[in-house]
This record gives structure tokens, sequence and C-alpha cells, in this order.
């Protein structure tokens, strides 16, 4: 493949840490993909219920879908993805979890600010 040919593909690495809130309402909602699966193999079916009711890293990998992510996105197609949940030993008061100063520009600092006062608002690193 030539270097024309292979500067079209872009790997895109997104790495989030979500906290599980409702553990009740995650599992619910990856039992329900599993069950209106109609692809997913009865035997498979089984064992993904099983994981799913022990392990919320498992519940949120069968509700994460890449496709999702960049569907909509003008101008390119998903050729490949892969995924996986786990769980994570994530403490805030780590400074290697904070955001470097070059990270957080003006932008985020409003949207920390409307967290601050009640409002909503998202923080995002690039890694």
């Amino acid at each position: 493949m030539s270097a024309s040919e292979t500067s079209r593909y872009v790997r895109l690495r997104v790495d989030l840490v979500l906290e599980v809130t409702e553990r009740d309402q995650l599992t619910d909602a990856a039992l329900r993909r599993i069950k209106d699966d109609e692809f997913m193999p009865e035997e498979e079916r089984a064992h993904a219920r099983a994981a799913v009711r022990e392990d919320e890293a498992e519940a949120l990998a069968y509700l994460v879908e890449p496709f999702q992510l960049v569907g909509e996105v003008p101008g390119v197609e998903l050729v490949q993805a892969s995924w996986s949940s786990e769980r994570s030993a994530y403490d805030p008061d780590v400074d290697a979890w904070h955001l470097d100063e070059e990270d957080f520009d003006e932008e985020d600092a409003d949207e920390e600010d409307a967290d601050e006062e009640g409002g909503t608002g998202a923080r995002a690193r690039l890694l």
C-alpha cells in the first residue's frame, strides 16, 4: 500500500473513565440490548447475560457502540473498530488524572464554572 493510500486512514483513540452511579439501570439496559440482538446465538446470549449481571464493565461493553461515535461525522467511514471495558483504579486526587494546563482552555474553564454553579458541562482530554 502506498503512502497516499495509507494516509487516508486515521486511528482515533478515546480513553474514558466512567462512574457507574446506577448499577441496576446499567445492567438492565445491557440485558435489554442482549435480548434484542437478533444475530446473537442463544449459547452466547446466556454467557453474555451472566457476564453482564456479574460485572458493570461487561454491561458497559455491550452498550457502547463505536459506530455511534462517528456514524454522523461527514466524510468518514468506520472500517474497523474494537473496544474493551475494564474496571479502573480511578482516584481524582492523583495528578495523573488531571488535565494538563495545555489541554485546558478557556472554553473548558467556562464549562467548569457552569458545573460549579449547578449547570452541566463536560471536560475532555486528548491522550
